[in-house]
């Protein structure tokens, strides 16, 4: 089969700051080419027989120079670069044969063959800039590809190379031999000063880098500063894991893993990093297994580690973080949080319960059903106030006692439920019902742990707006069950 890929591209960087360019052109197509090269600093030149509005809005604050006219080739006359944006395949061709016999660079927009280069995707993280091109083959997989690196660099890592490069000189200086220089720019892209700008801390940033170079040895011959990174996971659809969580599992050297996160999450980690599952289980005792996770945590974050506390959910809703966050901050250890969605909020949204509802819940309340106390009877009262949606987690065990508790203080029978299985999940299950008949009906469809219970109004919207997994009916029997979109249908 012969080769038919095109040459392969040299890859450069153009600095057209104060330069002239020339954008052949007026429609939307021509206006995000100016934009991008006012960006860069470009002197832009905008040559069409009509000028559109946002362009001549430009002309007019002077940000470009417009000539309404018919294509000249003089207009290449003194310019660095070409751009051909119209819709006429004729007037683009006549562009770029005036470029190419100038010797100019031109890009014919949607036209790999007329081009002499191509625009790439930029993902811009100034002053670090990256670019993915397919030569004009694919350009919307180029795109593709581009998203997907945006996710792995966060937005403020163009601060972190601003203050290297206003530190350079003094960079070089403390570490002439390039090995050391190496090794002292990775410290600078895992250590405390990359910490201190992700916590929005800049002057914190810039003090710690001042103390590195001071004292230019520390940073190289001893492990790197230890930290931990408390991640909640989302409730099991690796596709609401926050970009912040994947940064974090893509730079852990440990992860301690509670039983509730999907291998589908894990799989997003780092290959190399030790995964240690730490998630606690009924009838141990959670206290000696809490006791266990700190202990691990300030040994691999001692040791240097970037340790990630994993968790299902949001770390801070039912999560034991808050307790997690003390130990470490007893025990000196750097962290930070990254916030996940809690499952209430994922597992209405799946099960299309909105917590909120002008007609149904102007309140929401998370509350665990294990408690380490005894229910008074004034909270039970409160909970079984009208107007509001409940959002019960951890309550399998507690179901039966669940629904009698708010019926005797205050909730009809008739009160509709959405218990939520294994939400966001492939095997997600929903019961809607009445609370009078709760019990019965999770025991005949058999639903399990993890689940969440869903009290309110509101729930009664679910059986006509459910729209993923599985809907279990009010029924007698376990085999009366429909996919979502068999009930749209």
């Amino acid at each position: 089969m012969p080769d038919t890929r095109s040459p392969a591209l040299f890859p450069l960087f153009a600095d057209l700051d104060g330069r002239p360019v020339l954008v052949v052109g007026a429609g939307s197509v021509a206006e995000r080419k100016v934009r991008r090269l006012l960006a860069c600093g470009a002197q832009v030149r905008v040559g069409a027989e009509q000028i559109g509005e946002a362009l001549a809005q430009l002309a007019r604050q002077g940000a470009i120079a417009c000539t309404q006219a018919s294509f000249d080739p003089s207009w290449l006359d003194d310019v660095w670069l070409v751009v051909a944006a119209t819709d006429d395949p004729a007037l683009n061709r006549q562009v770029s044969a005036a470029a190419r016999s100038r010797r100019l660079w031109c890009n014919v927009v949607d036209d790999a063959a007329l081009s002499s280069y191509h625009s790439p995707a930029v993902i811009d993280r100034a002053p670090l800039v990256v670019a993915v091109s397919s030569g004009g083959s694919a350009p919307a997989l180029a795109r593709r590809v581009r998203a997907q690196i945006e996710t792995v660099l966060p937005p403020f890592l163009g601060r972190l190379f601003s203050l290297a490069e206003s530190r350079r000189t003094a960079i070089r200086r403390a570490f002439p031999d390039l090995s050391r220089r190496r090794a002292f720019y990775d410290w600078l892209l895992d250590g405390p000063v990359w910490q201190a700008l992700r916590r929005a801390r800049g002057q914190e940033a810039c003090d710690g880098l001042a103390r590195a170079l001071n004292d230019a040895e520390s940073q190289t011959e001893r492990p790197g500063t230890g930290r931990v990174t408390l991640v909640g996971g989302g409730p099991g659809d690796p596709d609401l894991l926050t970009l912040a969580g994947l940064r974090a599992l893509q730079t852990a050297d440990v992860i301690l893993y509670d039983h509730l996160v999907g291998e589908a999450v894990l799989d997003l980690a780092r290959r190399d990093a030790e995964r240690i599952p730490v998630g606690k289980r009924p009838g141990e005792d959670h206290d000696a297994t809490q006791a266990r996770i700190h202990a691990l945590m300030l040994m691999h974050a001692s040791a240097g580690r970037h340790v990630v506390r994993l968790k299902g959910g949001d770390s801070f809703i039912f999560g034991r973080g808050g307790e997690e966050l003390e130990y470490l901050a007893d025990h000196g250890v750097a962290y930070a949080v990254v916030p996940g969605v809690t499952a209430a909020l994922a597992c209405a949204a799946y099960a299309g319960v909105p917590l909120t509802h002008r007609d149904h819940a102007q309140s929401v309340r998370l509350i665990t059903a294990h408690r380490r106390d005894a229910w008074t009877e004034r909270e039970w009262q409160d909970l079984a106030r009208p107007g509001q949606t409940l959002a019960f987690y951890m309550g399998v065990a507690h179901m039966e006692q669940l629904a009698h508790q708010l019926q005797k203080h205050g909730c009809s029978p008739d009160t509709p439920f959405a218990l939520v299985e294994h939400g966001t999940r492939e095997q997600q299950r929903v019961l809607y019902g009445e609370l009078g008949n709760l019990p019965a009906q999770m025991q005949a469809h058999a639903l399990s742990s993890p689940a969440l219970l869903l009290v309110g109004s509101v729930a009664s919207l679910g059986p006509r707006l459910a729209w993923f997994g599985r809907v279990l009916t009010d029924a007698r029997a376990p085999a009366t069950a429909q996919s979502a979109y068999e009930t749209m249908t």
